[in-house]
């Protein structure tokens, strides 16, 4: 009884309160009960990590997350990709033939103009280009080239992007304006389309970034 009085009220020290054996000895019910608190801490801890830790939820530590890390990296490529292309073809298929620089004839850049002038949204744009059709048809054609092959390698990408947005804004208010209902008009369709790169660049698989990575290494 005495050695019992002892250790709880005064520890090896000397010092009073300590308490560290109160309720039992080393294997009494409350060291048993602290023992299992800690050990429930720590099953918290470890569930915690089992989640994949901080801030990941359930199932991303299985590669879920480094799979949407991935597609939201690529995820505008595709359209790039579409793009770029198409422009090209396009600007390949004008300079390809002769008739579509004549100022009369079926086909022609000149039969178009006069054809849409009256139901353009901006008739003093099409007059500008009744002035020197041939000169508009080149315009055009190599400038699609030149924004599909920016595009497509990723080379001043946003600079491309404007251009591929301009010209199909040019087109929308000069030629497919009168189509109705708008969405049948594929210009407005290719100037949307160009938006998010304008916004966004090439940061995958382009010459901007690696010029920008050799620029950071110098």
């Amino acid at each position: 009884m005495t050695g019992q009085t002892d250790r709880t009220g005064q520890g090896d020290d000397g010092t009073p309160g300590r308490h560290d054996d109160t309720g039992g000895g080393d294997g009494g019910p409350a060291a048993r009960d602290r023992g299992d608190g800690g050990s429930g801490s720590r099953d918290s801890g470890s569930g915690g990590r089992g989640y994949g830790g901080g801030d990941r939820g359930p199932g991303e530590g299985d590669g879920t997350g480094a799979w949407k890390a991935l597609a939201s990296r690529y995820a505008l490529l595709p359209l790039r990709i579409f793009l770029g292309v198409t422009f090209v073809y396009a600007g390949l298929d004008k300079l390809t033939d002769s008739s579509f620089f004549a100022d009369t004839g079926s086909g022609s850049i000149g039969e178009t103009m006069r054809g849409v002038r009256d139901v353009s949204a901006i008739p003093a744009l099409v007059d500008l280009a009744l002035k020197n059709p041939a000169g508009f048809g080149y315009a055009i054609a190599f400038g699609e080239l030149a924004v599909g092959l920016g595009t497509l390698f990723g080379l001043f990408a946003r600079v491309a992007a404007l251009g591929g947005a301009l010209i199909s804004l040019s087109l929308w208010l000069a030629v497919s304006w009168q189509v109705s209902p708008y969405y049948l008009g594929n210009d407005l369709v290719y100037l949307m389309a160009w938006l998010p790169l304008l916004l966004a660049g090439a940061s995958v698989l382009s010459l901007d970034r690696l010029l920008a990575e050799r620029r950071r290494i110098r």
